[in-house]
């Protein structure tokens, strides 16, 4: 991990600024992210998370269902932000390997809020497969870039906290 200074977090705050304007776009009733995909100072794609198709119909987000305790699974009906900005890099044909992705959340204001954990392992995964380079965060102490391995290592340590 590294924490970006100077110019190098001018011009990531730039793209997480993007970012937050791709996020208000999110039809997630828990959440709204938004992703950007930037290779040599141009953007390569984009997306924000909502159901499949964009299409409310497939829209669970405020189902509540019996899960076993210790049961894994991803509970969201949403694609997420960085899998729609891949998808979306690869109908368009884009090369995405070497590239940076920018992942952002915003608040019901539209605010970009600061991460707080690294917890996705279909997002850590999807970013790993793409050959993308860098994972770029907004949190509270700073823009921080990562490692995609990294990423995907604490994903896996990330304890969901239990609800009793």
């Amino acid at each position: 991990m590294k924490i970006l200074k100077d110019e190098e977090e001018k011009k990531a705050l730039e793209w997480l600024n993007k970012a937050v304007e791709v996020a208000k776009q999110s039809l997630c009733q828990r959440a709204h992210y938004g992703s950007i995909i930037e290779k040599d100072g141009a953007e390569l794609s984009e997306g924000f998370n909502s159901p499949p198709q964009n299409d409310e119909h497939y829209r669970t987000c405020a189902n509540e269902y019996e899960i076993p305790t210790g049961f894994r699974h991803d509970r969201t009906c949403c694609i997420h932000a960085e899998q729609r900005a891949i998808q979306n890099g690869y109908k368009a044909g884009k090369d995405l390997r070497g590239a940076k992705i920018y992942l952002v959340t915003v608040d019901e204001a539209g605010n970009k809020v600061p991460t707080a954990d690294l917890k996705c392992t279909i997002c850590s995964r999807a970013v790993l497969d793409a050959g993308i380079k860098e994972f770029v965060y907004y949190f509270a102490d700073g823009v921080r870039s990562y490692d995609p391995e990294e990423v995907h290592k604490l994903s896996f340590e990330y304890k969901t906290p239990r609800k009793n």
